[in-house]
């Protein structure tokens, strides 16, 4: 059986190796430039210990996280409470700020919490990043500094509560192989 072979002028292979040669420097360029992009955004977010000067903006921020959470009359602390609980003579809470020239756009409020079968155990209260800086991997570098800072205190674990509802941190968390305990009904009294 007889082969036979297709062969393309040269003008044909030539404009395709032009093409590709034109368009190739072009897509290095695009991706260079997006991950230039993100990483200006990942290094100009900086991850810090939350301070006292800091709280007017947690609270601003807890205020949108409970407007979020379709609860926001359950927000009733006041400043000054807020920053006593925090940075008075003994706090109870403690928090990483993301901040960007300045700005706070981001938190993670815990306590430490005692399990009788577990020991100390960091709570994560609330965690939230202001919608229009979502997407960037901040609530990310906050997460990741959260389970850090357990290990540093060595800590047994981290528990937090998602709302049954909120789709993306449920499947934020599940990137981290958190567990999802359904078997537990949440209780309080308010005084």
């Amino acid at each position: 059986m007889e082969t036979k072979h297709i062969s393309l002028p040269f003008c044909l292979i030539a404009k395709d190796i032009l093409i590709y040669m034109m368009i190739i420097p072009i897509l290095f360029f695009i991706l260079a430039t997006c991950k230039n992009s993100y990483n200006n955004i990942m290094s100009a977010i900086k991850i810090r210990r939350a301070e006292k000067e800091d709280c007017p903006r947690l609270l601003a921020l807890i205020k949108g996280l409970a407007l979020y959470e379709k609860a926001p009359e359950e927000v009733t602390v006041t400043l000054s409470h807020f920053e006593e609980s925090g940075f008075g003579n003994n706090p109870v809470w403690w928090a990483f700020v993301a901040e960007e020239e300045g700005t706070i756009h981001g938190f993670a409020l815990y306590y430490i919490r005692y399990s009788t079968w577990k020991g100390q155990r960091m709570y994560l209260e609330d965690i939230y990043v202001d919608p229009q800086m979502r997407g960037k991997k901040i609530g990310a570098q906050l997460f990741e500094r959260l389970i850090v800072e357990a290990k540093e205190r060595k800590l047994q674990g981290m528990v937090w509560q998602v709302l049954d509802w909120n789709e993306p941190a449920i499947n934020f968390y599940k990137k981290y192989n958190a567990t999802f305990d359904n078997e537990w009904v949440n209780c309080a009294i308010a005084f």
